[in-house]
């Protein structure tokens, strides 16, 4: 069974941009792009329900642009558009799991049928089994091969599949990729203000940087073709890893699968600086 490429739309802006930018997704990867709308089910208030009705209404008419747009720039993409009615983050939950990539907007209309606002954007990502795409802004972001894939690589939690989505996103898109892994002296002393001893910071950079080429070895030797740099860098993670991808075309960071469904939504501090504050479309890949 072939999985397509999914786009969650609402009408608003910022899911209209996602899609496009997923449609481009889905031609690079030979695959098809789904549409997917959610149509929450509400019963009870009359005048409530023509509110709703409205908008739906209103949605359904950004939708079929966008469906047109997509159209006549990817002539050749296999497109299909579909609407279900359930809670938006059930229904993305859900089309995450029959997907090879799940792709959203920033932000939603909210309310009636919004896809992302707020625990709704959250829930999906800390919980969805595929990778989550989130594009920002109300255009479709720039994108080609001289942009870079930018990965963090986070060697106490590191697992193969984040290098590896990576390594492929660059490969498709003949892009660089720049490995960014930090380190620091922070757990060895005790205040921040504390002279560091630099034989100490020398072992421990050294220590880091061993760790980071064992890990890139294997998955780069899958990847012969692609341009891969090592970023070393001393700091906080968050930070760093968003000054390291201000001229990116792509962030990919990990999230850690949770064993039980909890109700929170947790997706590491990283991950969550990352998806607040960057410019560019951050993939979020699961891992065990």
């Amino acid at each position: 069974m072939v999985r397509p490429v999914t786009a969650g739309v609402d009408g608003s802006p910022e899911s209209l941009a996602a899609a496009e930018w997923a449609a481009a997704e889905a031609v690079s990867r030979r695959l098809p792009l789904r549409l997917l709308h959610a149509r929450k089910w509400r019963a009870g208030n009359e005048q409530f329900t023509i509110g709703v009705s409205a908008n739906e209404s209103w949605a359904d008419t950004r939708i079929a642009l966008v469906t047109e747009r997509v159209t006549e720039r990817y002539p050749e993409l296999e497109l299909t558009s579909e609407a279900r009615a359930d809670a938006p983050v059930r229904v993305l939950l859900d089309a995450a799991a029959e997907s090879e990539l799940l792709v959203v907007g920033s932000r939603g209309l909210g309310g009636l049928a919004g896809f992302l606002v707020g625990s709704v954007s959250q829930a999906v990502i800390a919980h969805a089994s595929r990778p989550v795409a989130v594009v920002r802004g109300e255009e479709p972001p720039e994108t080609g091969p001289g942009r870079p894939v930018v990965v963090g690589l986070d060697l106490q939690h590191h697992h193969a599949a984040v290098l590896e989505y990576a390594f492929e996103a660059a490969a498709r898109s003949r892009s660089p990729l720049r490995v960014v892994h930090t380190w620091s002296l922070q757990e060895l002393y005790a205040y921040p203000s504390a002279l560091p001893d630099p034989e100490v910071a020398a072992a421990v950079r050294e220590e880091a940087h061993r760790g980071a080429l064992a890990a890139l070895a294997p998955v780069h030797e899958a990847f012969p073709e692609v341009d891969a740099e090592l970023s070393l860098l001393s700091g906080a993670t968050a930070p760093e890893l968003l000054a390291a991808s201000e001229d990116a075309g792509l962030v990919v960071v990990g999230r850690r699968s949770r064993k039980r469904l909890s109700l929170g939504t947790h997706i590491g501090p990283v991950t969550h600086a990352v998806l607040h504050h960057a410019k560019q479309p951050v993939t979020v890949v699961p891992y065990e």
